[in-house]
C-alpha cells in the first residue's frame, strides 16, 4: 500500500508512519504533500478554536447584558471558562494576534446568533457590531450591564 493511499484509508496509521519516518530522518519516503496539508490544517484549527471560544464567550456576554433576569451560575461558569481558554490559546499561539480583528468579527456574529437563539429576544436587541473591546472581552472582571449577584 502506498503511503498516500494509507493517508486516505487509515489516517492514524499514516500519522504513525510519518512520525517514524521523520524520527529516522527518512526524508525521501515522507508523504510531503499530505504533511504540508496537515500542518496547514493544524494552524487553521488553532484559529478556529479561538473563534469558537470567543463565539461562546460573546454569546454569553450578550445574554448576560440583555437578559439580566436570567443570569445563572452556569452562564458565569461558561464566561469564565471561555475567557481562560481564549487567553490560553492566545498565549500559546501569539501569532494569532494580527488576525484578532477578523476572528473577533466572526466570533461576534456567531455569538450574536447564539444569544438570539437562546434568549428569544428580538434580533434587533443585539447590536450588529461588537460594542466590547477585546480587553473587556478577556477581562475577568468585565460583565456588561448590572454587577453580578452570583459571586
Amino acid at each position: 500500500m502506498s503511503i498516500h493511499s494509507l493517508y486516505d484509508s487509515d489516517f492514524y496509521a499514516w500519522t504513525v508512519e510519518q512520525a517514524k519516518l521523520l524520527g529516522h530522518q527518512q526524508w525521501d519516503q515522507l508523504d510531503l504533500p499530505s504533511l504540508i496539508e496537515e500542518i496547514e490544517s493544524l494552524g487553521r484549527q488553532q484559529r478556529q478554536e479561538l473563534r469558537n471560544r470567543l463565539s461562546a464567550l460573546l454569546g454569553h456576554l450578550l445574554k448576560w447584558q440583555y437578559q439580566s433576569s436570567r443570569r445563572s451560575r452556569s452562564w458565569l461558569a461558561t464566561i469564565r471558562i471561555q475567557r481562560r481558554d481564549a487567553l490560553r490559546l492566545l498565549k500559546e499561539n501569539p501569532s494569532l494576534k494580527p488576525d484578532l480583528d477578523e476572528i473577533l468579527a466572526d466570533a461576534y456574529a456567531n455569538g450574536r446568533d447564539l444569544a438570539i437563539a437562546e434568549t428569544d429576544l428580538p434580533e434587533q436587541t443585539f447590536p450588529l457590531r461588537c460594542l466590547y473591546s477585546l480587553n473587556q472581552i478577556l477581562d475577568e472582571a468585565f460583565y456588561p450591564g448590572e454587577p453580578s449577584q452570583l459571586d
